[in-house]
């Protein structure tokens, strides 16, 4: 350089994100380097551990799951399967009376027949594509618009940072997790939705920011954010009806996934790779800290451990309710204002003619109605918004 010294041994990376990538060059700190005959030129390289993808999976996901609660309602036909329906003007695509589904959504045989979780189903008729296919499906329209919200305000960032096949694999991944941890302990219900894969987003985002500590500016702010979040979102998890134990097992397979899969790089490898030529370098520096390839194995270890032990478990039918007796109260917490029994409904049920009775087995409640040749799913739906 003109007028200028030789180039410090030190040099800095600027990252300035794009949308096709970003890309890096040596910066000193006061005015612009003019290039001379005598000096090496600037090379301008991309930083492809810093690129900015473009999101397109978790939107497509969003759109997945819509798509498949739409053909649900389609399949459920509340008019034609139900007495009465909410939203009837929506014709088949209708809900099932608000006190058999308060979310406005199908009803639970429709679900089931869709592919939610069903333990005795995995087990005994060895079904275990329900532990995937839960995750698609959602009870009603309020825990679908909850969940896609919060699906893109969580993914799509990440998507972002770290492209769409880590984050597809970690979605995924997590919420098999959470099927599995929730088949382990509750399995006198049906469960659907996705929670599971949710929490292992938000697991993930810890985990990265944990291992790849030092690139953070505001750690603590960070870290404390986040952790609140997190805990706000599992103490939801305590009200009836919701499965926290998919939440649990998704947050903990997400969490465990992010160490593997959103580890980044050091800056001093990155400033090492990508530095211009002719600047002298320090001595070489290994692409991740020690800690981070720690974390890495541990992370691996555990997860393959825990995915196989939670599946030798569920293949054999476990209760692990019955090996841990205050573990319930992880998903429930039951008050004066609310019960954790959670058990489907179940009614006896008498057809004289066009007379059907039923009587509630729980409750011992009862009622008449007119009804000419009842489907099982008119009948089911019945006896769950009499048994309320």
């Amino acid at each position: 350089m003109a007028g200028r010294g030789p180039p410090s041994s030190e040099v800095q990376i600027d990252v300035h994100p794009r949308r096709g990538g970003n890309t890096v060059h040596p910066v000193d700190g006061a005015a612009p380097h003019v290039p001379t005959p005598s000096a090496a030129p600037v090379v301008y390289r991309e930083v492809k551990h810093f690129k900015k993808w473009f999101p397109w999976l978790i939107p497509s996901f969003v759109v997945a799951n819509v798509g498949m609660f739409v053909i649900t309602m389609f399949i459920n036909n509340c008019p034609k399967n139900s007495v009465s329906c909410s939203a009837r003007f929506l014709g088949r695509l209708s809900f099932q009376p608000f006190k058999e589904n308060p979310l406005l959504g199908p009803s639970s045989p429709t679900l089931e027949k869709m592919g939610a979780l069903d333990v005795s189903k995995v087990v005994h008729a060895h079904q275990g594509w329900r532990l995937i296919t839960c995750i698609w499906l959602h009870a009603g329209v309020l825990h679908l618009l909850a969940n896609m919200l919060s699906l893109l305000v969580i993914g799509i960032r990440l998507e972002q940072e770290f492209g769409f096949a880590r984050i597809g694999f970690l979605y995924i991944i997590s919420g098999l997790g959470g099927s599995i941890l929730s088949a382990l302990f509750i399995q006198s219900n049906i469960s659907v939705g996705a929670s599971g894969a949710l929490f292992g987003l938000l697991g993930g985002m810890l985990s990265e920011l944990i291992t790849n500590w030092t690139i953070y500016a505001n750690k603590v702010a960070s870290l404390v954010t986040l952790v609140v979040i997190i805990a706000i979102n599992l103490a939801v998890g305590i009200l009836p009806h919701v499965d926290n134990f998919a939440h649990i097992g998704g947050f903990l397979s997400g969490f465990l996934l992010g160490f593997v899969f959103l580890i980044r790089p050091q800056f001093g490898w990155v400033r090492q790779r990508y530095a211009s030529y002719g600047y002298p370098l320090s001595s070489p520096k290994p692409k991740f800290k020690v800690y981070q390839c720690i974390l890495w194995v541990i992370a691996l270890v555990l997860l393959i451990v825990g995915f196989t032990v939670g599946l030798v478990f569920l293949l054999r039918g476990e209760d692990l309710n019955g090996h841990c007796s205050w573990c319930h109260y992880l998903s429930c917490v039951p008050t004066s204002r609310w019960s954790c029994n959670t058990q489907s409904s179940s009614c006896l049920s008498e057809q004289t003619g066009n007379q059907l009775t039923l009587i509630c087995s729980g409750s011992g409640k009862s009622k008449t109605y007119w009804l000419q040749n009842p489907t099982s799913s008119k009948i089911q739906g019945l006896c769950t918004e009499l048994c309320r």
